[in-house]
């Protein structure tokens, strides 16, 4: 499994470990996402610190899973953005709409103190 979930009280962490994340790994990380929304989760992180490069799939699915999880009166952010994947969310001014933190610690922190 290339994706790998922890869970923190009530908040799922989506572990992304592979260097490039592209079709399969996208429709992978909506199945597992849009399976946890469904049990009634509504605290998401997506952890990309493994994530060298994204593709246009797998950013597609991360603002599918976003839409989802706020829908269902949820959030979801994203933790350990590296330069060039950093990059593909200024250029595609994504940076704007997702939450992003350095640290897992950080992300958890922010949804413990809503």
């Amino acid at each position: 499994m290339k994706i790998f979930e922890e869970i923190i009280d009530d908040i799922v962490v989506e572990v992304v470990n592979v260097p490039r994340a592209t079709l399969s790994e996208s429709e992978e990380l909506k199945s597992l996402v849009y399976s946890k929304i469904d049990n009634g989760y509504k605290k998401i992180i997506v952890d990309l610190t493994s994530c060298e490069f994204i593709d246009s799939s797998f950013l597609g699915a991360l603002v599918s899973t976003l839409k989802r999880a706020t829908k269902n009166g949820g959030d979801l952010k994203l933790v350990g953005l590296q330069p060039t994947v950093r990059a593909m969310f200024e250029l595609t001014r994504l940076f704007r709409v997702f939450d992003t933190f350095t640290e897992l610690q950080e992300a958890v922190r922010s949804f413990q103190s809503k």
